[in-house]
């Protein structure tokens, strides 16, 4: 019975033996198969013979560290095949001891997971291209803000321009240097307006500690002419500003994704009171941000699609439904936490949770 078990192990499992140098003894059929070699290439070769030259050999080390102490190692492994293409295998090896507590050989049995690392290396490309999709859209975004909140200052030169010519006709110099100084202070602005936006979108990846209220202004400091134009009052509510480990700017995107989706709101639905509160809570270890609107909410079909890559409630030519999605992804990669939302009786509530790392 212990031989049919042996056999049976061996038919359907990917195994090797090897003696206590890593010469390889015994290979199961498997094991040929998934390797691309014959049993008579496997054995008396190094087992190093299916070993990727992409893994480090410090992972090497450290299974032999784990073997030769007799204890089980347990990993999974990327090989290469006789081909060069690549396979991965979750790796169980064991030391066998003799009566005397000596290891005699090795036994490695592994199990095929090839397609699964096919399948989340797809994945990630899929969410690598999103992410750059998303970055063309902020970029899109912003020189959209930029030229939205650079229409009025442009009016107000125009205006001042030709007040200054209708001045100098008349020689009222006094007048000339008072709308010269306007000029100076508009230009002034605009110009501000292009630093906090290159400020925003310099690519950083460098966690760092911040201030979440710091954050939330810079933020706000992109969509202060907009929020002005669009009456909508912001008010934040906090006990103690919430330090945290993390880019500021991803939050500061979180951030601007919804108060840009309220502002579209309330312009959609028409709403004439615009409010906007963010309020922040400690709670144990995390830190807990709200940010509630009176928009007007959304029905039951889109809120359920919410969070979905490409999915918007806003005509093709007006967004790309990224906004949300990159913001969940933020949270819970960027922040190690989640965003969750619930409807109010006017509007959305916004609820993220992010641990707070001392």
């Amino acid at each position: 019975m212990l031989k049919q078990y042996v056999e049976a192990i061996e038919k359907n499992n990917i195994v090797s033996k090897t003696d206590t140098k890593g010469i390889i003894t015994f290979v199961s059929d498997e094991f040929c198969k998934i390797s691309g070699y014959t049993k008579e290439e496997l054995i008396g070769k190094n087992h190093n013979i299916v070993r990727d030259p992409s893994v480090p050999s410090s992972a090497f080390k450290k299974l032999w560290d784990i073997i030769k102490a007799k204890k089980t190692y347990k990993a999974t492994v990327k090989n290469r095949a006789k081909n060069g293409s690549a396979f991965y295998v979750n790796t169980t090896v064991i030391p066998i001891l003799d009566n005397n507590g000596n290891i005699v050989e090795y036994i490695a049995i592994r199990y095929d997971v090839t397609s699964e690392f096919i399948l989340k290396d797809k994945l990630q490309e899929k969410q690598k291209m999103i992410f750059w999709q998303s970055r063309l859209a902020s970029l899109g975004q912003m020189l959209a803000n930029i030229a939205h909140q650079w229409r009025q200052p442009l009016t107000e030169l125009t205006l001042l321009n030709f007040t200054m010519k209708k001045a100098l006709l008349s020689n009222n110099q006094k007048k000339v240097l008072k709308i010269y100084d306007d000029s100076k202070n508009i230009i002034q602005n605009m110009s501000n307006t292009i630093d906090d936006f290159t400020n925003f979108f310099k690519p950083t990846k460098e966690k760092k500690y911040f201030s979440i209220i710091s954050s939330i202004d810079d933020a706000l400091s992109i969509f202060k002419r907009i929020l002005k134009k669009e009456k909508i009052s912001v008010k934040i509510c906090s006990s103690e500003d919430i330090i945290l480990l993390g880019i500021s700017n991803e939050l500061s995107q979180i951030f601007i994704n919804l108060i840009q989706n309220s502002k579209d709101a309330f312009i959609s639905n028409n709403i004439i009171n615009r409010k906007i509160k963010i309020t922040i809570l400690k709670k144990q270890d995390y830190a807990i941000l709200k940010i509630l609107d009176n928009a007007g909410g959304i029905s039951d079909d889109i809120f359920d699609k919410l969070f979905e890559p490409y999915f918007t409630t806003k005509h093709s030519s007006s967004g790309t439904g990224l906004g949300l999605f990159m913001s969940k992804m933020i949270c819970e990669q960027g922040f190690n936490g989640y965003i969750d939302v619930k409807r109010k009786k006017d509007g959305l509530l916004f609820i993220l949770k992010l641990p707070i790392i001392v």
